[in-house]
């Protein structure tokens, strides 16, 4: 289990993760979706321990991830937004490094074809690197983050540059994965996160705006939604649907040459037709109009939207919250310094890699590869 408490990071005084509790359980997959610059990449930074929080505590199965950080990161597999490869390397190379890295005690040779294949990049491992498409770097990267395979597996917008085959073999990868482990993946494309995912954490402005399970986030709608695609002014084309009767809520914004207008309706209310009228009735052309159960989708725009309007509110009135100085800016000299002394390590070297070990893997690769 992953437990997270009251997970804070600031840089200055902007809050990039504010104030995040959860808990993630062994046996599903989790999906962490939000806008750009919502805080989804600090958040997974600080769960695998790439950085660390202004406040609050981060447990994985038990062991802290700063107290205890060498036995809470041998349980996690992390892909980072863009992987991290050596180009100049081979496939085959890359993985090599990546399980002495990690210092597997395994057969490292049996455990690369593992996720090789998994991976479907068996048949580049002779290939550099560098002359790889990019859905199959990412393929590499994935396939680095299972070596080992840890019981917490955290990918960063995993899909990215995979076509639709590839698109389809990675839910079954995930399919396969999410008996005995955690995963957790952030994403923008919606379909791939309800595809893939149990549970849902929507992430808005740096906090959890809602979580729960895809039936349990559309559930809390219990109206219908009108999508309306049409000519006009965004404000002015939300402003007129705002006064139908038994709309809840509205947001409009330019898509192309077009309006795009999403609206929630209150439950019981069929506001497709006076909403037809209202537009047509402010001068826009109406291209399509379609009515649908509230999905994910509206949900998300919804809540970030609200999110948003709330932050550019709190910015133009000049409201702020008091809060404590900063930890970052002013630390305790004494306490920080402990923290950064049980941190710090080098990631080539005593302890991560033990020399000793190195070089005796040194000679018995080259012997086997010979």
């Amino acid at each position: 289990m992953i437990e997270v408490s009251s997970l804070t990071k600031k840089y200055g005084s902007t809050v990039a993760v504010n104030d995040v509790s959860f808990k993630l359980e062994s046996g599903h997959v989790y999906g962490l979706i939000g806008t750009n610059g919502a805080g989804k990449s600090t958040l997974l930074n600080m769960l695998t321990g790439c950085l660390s929080p202004t406040s609050g505590e981060i447990s994985i199965f038990g062991d802290d991830i700063y107290e205890h950080a060498m036995a809470a990161k041998r349980r996690v597999g992390y892909l980072p937004e863009i992987p991290p490869l050596y180009p100049e390397m081979t496939v085959f190379e890359h993985l090599l490094f990546v399980a002495r890295a990690k210092k597997y005690k395994g057969d490292r040779y049996h455990e690369i074809a593992r996720v090789s294949e998994l991976c479907g990049v068996t048949g580049v491992q002779g290939k550099l690197i560098r002359t790889l498409s990019k859905g199959y770097r990412q393929r590499v990267g994935i396939a680095s983050a299972l070596i080992g395979d840890p019981e917490v597996v955290i990918l960063d917008e995993p899909t990215v540059g995979l076509d639709p085959i590839q698109l389809l073999e990675f839910r079954n990868l995930i399919a396969s994965l999410r008996e005995g482990h955690i995963v957790l993946i952030s994403s923008h494309i919606m379909e791939e996160i309800t595809s893939v995912c149990d549970c849902i954490i929507i992430l808005a402005q740096g906090s959890i705006a809602a979580k729960g399970t895809l039936d349990e986030l559309e559930g809390s709608r219990r109206g219908r939604t009108v999508t309306v695609l049409s000519g006009g002014n965004s404000e002015q084309i939300k402003e007129v649907i705002e006064k139908v009767d038994g709309v809840d809520y509205v947001a409009s914004y330019p898509r192309g040459d077009y309006v795009k207008s999403v609206i929630e309706t209150k439950e019981g209310y069929d506001v497709k037709d006076a909403v037809r009228y209202a537009v047509s009735s402010a001068g826009a052309e109406i291209r399509e109009i379609t009515d649908s159960r509230v999905s994910l989708e509206d949900i998300f725009i919804r809540l970030t939207s609200e999110a948003a309007m709330k932050a550019a509110l709190g910015s133009r009135d000049g409201v702020e919250e008091r809060r404590e100085p900063d930890t970052d800016v002013h630390p305790d000299p004494a306490p920080r310094a402990r923290r950064r002394e049980k941190q710090s390590y080098d990631p080539l070297g005593s302890p991560y890699l033990d020399s000793r070990d190195d070089a005796e893997d040194d000679v018995s690769e080259g012997g086997e590869r010979q």
